[in-house]
């Protein structure tokens, strides 16, 4: 048996993060499908050879090496979009450089300014300018009309007060998957967010995938207490996850973000 103070391995340290390299490189490049694509190639590179990690601990380590290998691809912009989601790379190139993405490392990742300046390579002060210049950028982007799927009053009071004071309108919350379809045919919402275990034992997962199969894809956010079932690459995932407990800050970024993405990947239950 193993003793409990043992130091953890590079390689349990680098399981344990797994999911959420995912998570952040699905919402750096818009989809589950490129975002598994960076995240497989900077574990590759990884186990290749352990000294890329630069003397860094290994969650920073991991990141730094994804984010290298993202931004030397030229990403986020990508070949052969049309349609709303040609826009939408178009409002992303507009953004100011390494200022979406150290948002997302502060936010949703939960990375300090010194660890985010280590990751994409600039002094600590301009690490923090970049979250301030990117919040501001993505707060005057987009506003639309948001849907919230949770059962839970209080959260869903919270979540709606949250999102409208970013400007968004509220089509309505909806505590079951046949409330949620019925509220997206009454009211079609620009985006959807959404729990996963709803008030009826009914999935956040189906009420989201039977509206996007009616009206179409659109950006989703989802809310779960366990997101590392979400984000394991073995079958269409959400692009965009929040974790239970969330802060104020998670929100509105994922929020902003998600606006700039018209299409998203629909969910297998």
């Amino acid at each position: 048996m193993s003793d409990a103070n043992e130091p953890r391995s590079i390689s349990d340290e680098l399981g344990e993060n797994i999911p959420y390299l995912r998570r952040f490189s699905r919402a750096m490049t818009g989809s589950q499908q490129s975002g598994d694509m960076f995240a497989a190639a900077a574990l590759e590179a990884i186990l290749a050879d352990r000294s890329v990690l630069d003397g860094t601990d290994v969650r920073t380590g991991l990141f730094k090496v994804l984010y290298g290998i993202w931004a030397s691809a030229g990403a986020p912009i990508e070949e052969g979009e049309s349609g709303a989601r040609a826009k939408a790379q178009v409002r992303l190139a507009a953004l100011t450089n390494n200022s979406r993405e150290a948002l997302l490392l502060h936010t949703i990742e939960g990375f300090s300014f010194s660890s985010i300046a280590t990751i994409i390579g600039v002094e600590q002060q301009e690490a923090e300018e970049l979250v301030d210049i990117a919040r501001r950028e993505m707060a005057d982007s987009a506003t639309g009309s948001v849907m919230i799927i949770e059962d839970e009053a209080i959260i869903a009071m919270d979540i709606e007060s949250i999102v409208a004071e970013m400007g968004h309108r509220i089509t309505g919350v909806a505590r079951t998957r046949d409330e949620a379809v019925a509220l997206g045919r009454k009211d079609v919402p620009d985006l959807i967010l959404a729990d996963i275990q709803l008030a009826d034992n009914s999935s956040g997962i189906d009420a989201v995938n039977d509206i996007l199969t009616e009206l179409g894809t659109r950006p989703v956010i989802f809310i779960t207490a366990f997101p590392e079932r979400l984000l394991t690459g073995d079958k269409p995932e959400p692009a965009f996850l929040i974790s239970k407990p969330y802060t104020v800050e998670q929100v509105v970024s994922s929020v902003s973000q998600a606006m700039f993405f018209s299409s998203t990947e629909t969910l297998n239950a």
